[in-house]
């Protein structure tokens, strides 16, 4: 009979090549939290966590452009129509016990007043009113989103923009965004970054701004 000694390795170890991603199951949340205090805050990484699984992915270079972009559309759209909002990057939002998510950007917008000044989240904050997530998004990410109950969630891929929306408790995809009802959101973003590809993102930036006029 052969014996097979299972060999246990830091998660910090892991090596992935850009575009690759980690699945692992079975893992408890407590597992989970150990898991994100190893890793540390100041990573290149992403981890998605739901239902006991979890993932961690590595972007390609090719996704900086437009996770920076994207964020920086959204503040180009809401400082055009007025609106006050608090950016929180990349935290990571969790539902205690189920799961856990690292956006590329998001956004508080219906409330942010409640969000200004904020360092740490605390246990009762609501979660981002948009989330912005670049490069493949798998269905372990997308549960995780469900289950923390972010509203609406935009996901940019290799060209292809969707739109997904909370509907009860699971998203929808949708060509329109309750957040910016007046703007063609849908086709506003994959125009603008694949302009800044051609010209830079300030330049891009700056085109927009004038139609916003």
């Amino acid at each position: 009979m052969t014996t097979i000694t299972l060999v246990a390795k830091p998660v910090s170890q892991i090596k992935l090549n850009p575009g690759s991603v980690v699945t692992i199951t079975n893992v408890t949340w407590q597992e989970f939290e150990k898991i994100l205090q190893e890793l540390g805050e100041h990573r290149s990484t992403r981890v998605a966590y739901s239902k006991e699984t979890l993932q961690i992915m590595l972007p390609l270079p090719e996704h900086e452009l437009p996770r920076d972009l994207i964020s920086d559309i959204v503040k180009t759209l809401l400082k055009a129509t007025g609106r006050k909002y608090q950016p929180f990057g990349s935290t990571t939002f969790k539902r205690q016990g189920a799961a856990g998510v690292e956006p590329d950007a998001c956004f508080y917008l219906q409330n942010y007043q409640g969000m200004i000044g904020r360092r740490r989240l605390q246990a009762n904050d609501p979660p981002p009113d948009l989330a912005i997530e670049t490069d493949v998004t798998s269905k372990t990410t997308l549960d995780a989103y469900e289950i923390i109950g972010v509203p609406e969630l935009w996901v940019y891929d290799s060209g292809r923009f969707t739109i997904y929306l909370l509907a009860d408790g699971k998203y929808v995809e949708s060509d329109t965004s309750p957040n910016f009802p007046e703007m063609a959101i849908a086709q506003i973003i994959p125009t603008i970054v694949e302009r800044a590809w051609q010209v830079g993102s300030l330049q891009a930036l700056e085109e927009l701004e004038a139609t916003l006029k």
